[in-house]
């Protein structure tokens, strides 16, 4: 009798620490297949690009998504880097390079998408052709959005630059000719949009012209973007190769996302991997 309650009980033993066993694996493959992340993007077009174009096209692969809006530029890459967040959208490859540097961090943009392209806007005049000679003009106090000002200016014939000057770098001492002989006033870009009402010309930057509800297409001439200045989705350098990031290059590159964006992102100009395939 001794022996046959000591053989059941060994049974119940054996079952029990199989059962735990069993749920501890479960729980381990539960969290291996753990599809839940977090997108970040800074408030306006480009959180709003993550939430029509982006999160539900990772919703129909299996991910449960949340996205953290931000209202500066410094702390959507602060939680990448501490893991608070999975990707971000909102900086072009010049400032992550930089802020990433600067900060000690190894941060990668997976994919260049549409962006809100600087442009040149004016009450006053309704083309380029009717800019008068001494025309002021405000531009972005910061040297990044100073020098696409000077290019799209060059690019409209109002000046010429040195030839031998670094296009991501001119600056104002790099202006050669200046035909109109417009007067620069560089201003902090938040209060750009408020100058086109005191300034004969203005240089707002997409996103800040959207943030102030202007309409892209008013402008005179709108920037012809080199993709270094295309916003990117972001990811740890750790992370690049993960299977979330194979994901969003995937959704980014689908024919879907473009038709989105030709829908509802009027005016954002595509970089050059899209408008040439």
């Amino acid at each position: 009798m001794k022996k046959v309650l000591f053989t059941m009980m060994l049974v119940v033993l054996v079952a029990a620490l199989a059962a735990c066993g069993g749920s501890d694996e479960e729980s381990k493959g539960n969290a291996d297949n753990d599809k839940s992340v977090k997108l970040g993007g800074t408030a306006g077009p480009y959180s709003d690009m993550l939430k029509t174009a982006i999160q539900p096209a990772l919703e129909e692969k299996g991910y449960k998504v949340e996205l953290v809006e931000f209202s500066d530029y410094i702390q959507p890459n602060v939680a990448l880097n501490d893991g608070s967040i999975d990707a971000n959208l909102f900086q072009h490859s010049i400032y992550i390079e930089n802020f990433s540097k600067e900060n000690d961090m190894e941060l990668t943009g997976l994919i260049t998408v549409p962006t809100a392209p600087m442009g040149i806007y004016s009450n006053k005049y309704k083309s380029i052709e009717d800019v008068k000679d001494g025309a002021t003009i405000t531009i972005p106090n910061d040297p990044v959005n100073a020098a696409r000002t000077f290019l799209i200016l060059q690019d409209q014939g109002l000046i010429e630059l040195d030839p031998n000057a670094e296009p991501l770098t001119v600056s104002e001492k790099d202006i050669k000719t200046n035909a109109k002989n417009l007067v620069f006033q560089p201003i902090e870009a938040g209060q750009l949009p408020r100058s086109v009402d005191s300034a004969d010309l203005a240089a707002v930057p997409g996103n800040f012209a959207l943030a102030a509800d202007m309409n892209l297409l008013d402008a005179l001439i709108l920037e012809n973007m080199p993709d270094r200045y295309r916003n990117l989705v972001a990811v740890t350098t750790a992370n690049k190769d993960s299977q979330l990031a194979k994901d969003l290059v995937d959704i980014v590159e689908a024919p879907e996302f473009e038709g989105i964006i030709d829908e509802e992102f009027e005016g954002f100009g595509k970089p050059e991997w899209m408008a040439n395939r």
